[in-house]
């Protein structure tokens, strides 16, 4: 088995046989132990792209991979797709929803099941999110924008960028869906609409305002940017906001306080898809040994050990 510092120089095809691995053996103690190298050694910003199918984020990514190339960045992007009943395999390649350069070996993308999750983030998502994190400048994952995406992926992203389609009701349903506590940054895609692009920016800030009232001076403001990704308009105001969202979450310990709690919630989910809810109820401990635990795959592979 490979190690961390052997990936960073082994390219694309090597780490593509690591996510195959992860994904048919998860708990293969090889793997685990790649986990938990990876884990303590996080390069990347994890970027949560989210919003309801058909808002354009296919689109978004690719104008985002393009951007953080042109900035000497190196980019993982986990694009999360509906799942084949049959094989439980992702339905739709990551060849046929983003343009990338395949012999860049700064750009890696990798189509991931949404398997039976409404939300459309496995248990798997977060372990390669996890890895790639150590090996990238960014990752993206990309969600697919059904069930309850918008709230799961708040368990593995840094920054959730949520998107917003205007003249299609999004903006409304943003705010009847009780969601507006979750995007960092909200993007009106297709900007190009003019003046349905600016009535959506501003029914989604009036939805924000309402929540503003409840947070304190030292919150995080969230921006509502207009956008373009076919034009590539407003692409740098969008990765500025990231920057400075990334730079908000440093301060203060915010970023590291963030991803445990992630680690913790990914033990639980963990625990809970394997082995039920009586499993939970027999974990007694084991939730404090996930907090303190150098890794969540340590304190996941101790806590199989007592079940």
């Amino acid at each position: 088995m490979t190690d961390l510092s052997t990936l960073r120089t082994a390219g694309k095809p090597a780490i593509a046989r690591v996510l195959a691995r992860l994904e048919s053996n998860p708990d293969d103690p090889e793997i685990v132990a790649l986990l938990n190298a990876a884990y303590v050694a996080p390069m990347a910003q994890v970027i949560g792209l989210t919003g309801p199918p058909g808002v354009g984020k296919s689109t978004l990514a690719g104008a985002l991979i393009g951007a953080y190339r042109r900035a000497q960045k190196t980019i993982a992007v986990i694009a999360i797709d509906p799942s084949s009943k049959r094989s439980g395999g992702a339905l739709l390649g990551d060849r046929t929803r983003l343009r990338t350069d395949p012999d860049d070996q700064g750009v890696f993308v990798r189509s991931m099941a949404a398997r039976d999750q409404l939300g459309g983030l496995a248990e798997i998502t977060f372990a390669a999110m996890v890895l790639l994190r150590a090996l990238y400048d960014v990752v993206l994952i990309e969600t697919v924008g059904v069930g309850q995406s918008e709230t799961d992926i708040a368990l593995a992203a840094d920054t959730i960028v949520f998107c917003v389609q205007p003249g299609s009701g999004d903006s409304l349903q943003f705010m009847k869906a009780g969601i507006v506590e979750i995007p960092d940054i909200v993007v009106v895609t297709k900007g190009d609409l003019g003046r349905a692009a600016t009535r959506a920016r501003a029914d989604v800030k009036g939805a924000l305002g309402l929540n503003e009232g409840r947070q304190d001076a030292t919150a995080w403001s969230v921006p509502v940017l207009i956008v373009s990704a076919n034009a590539a308009e407003g692409i740098s105001n969008l990765t500025s906001a990231v920057a400075d969202h990334a730079a908000w979450l440093a301060a203060g310990g915010r970023g590291g306080a963030k991803r445990q709690a992630q680690g913790v919630a990914w033990v639980e989910a963990a625990v809970k898809e394997r082995w039920g809810r009586e499993g939970l109820k027999r974990l007694s401990g084991a939730l404090v040994t996930a907090r303190t635990a150098q890794s969540p795959f340590l304190a996941l592979a101790e806590i199989a050990r007592q079940l």
